[in-house]
């Protein structure tokens, strides 16, 4: 099960946005597709370096 929590800390950032928000969501998931595709080489040995990784570019 995978929770996600937000957490206002009540004091806006008008330099970051202009409603003042600020997002850490997409931080986390920076190096998914690298790992990804790290993983279709170990599995194929075929490198894919662009995104996205596609069946025909496997063959």
């Amino acid at each position: 099960m995978c929770r996600r929590l937000t957490y206002f800390v009540g004091k806006p950032d008008p330099h970051i946005s202009p409603i003042g928000a600020r997002g850490l969501g997409e931080i986390g998931t920076t190096g998914v597709a690298a790992a990804i595709a790290n993983a279709v080489f170990n599995a194929t040995g075929k490198r894919v370096r662009n995104l996205p990784l596609t069946p025909d570019k496997l063959l």
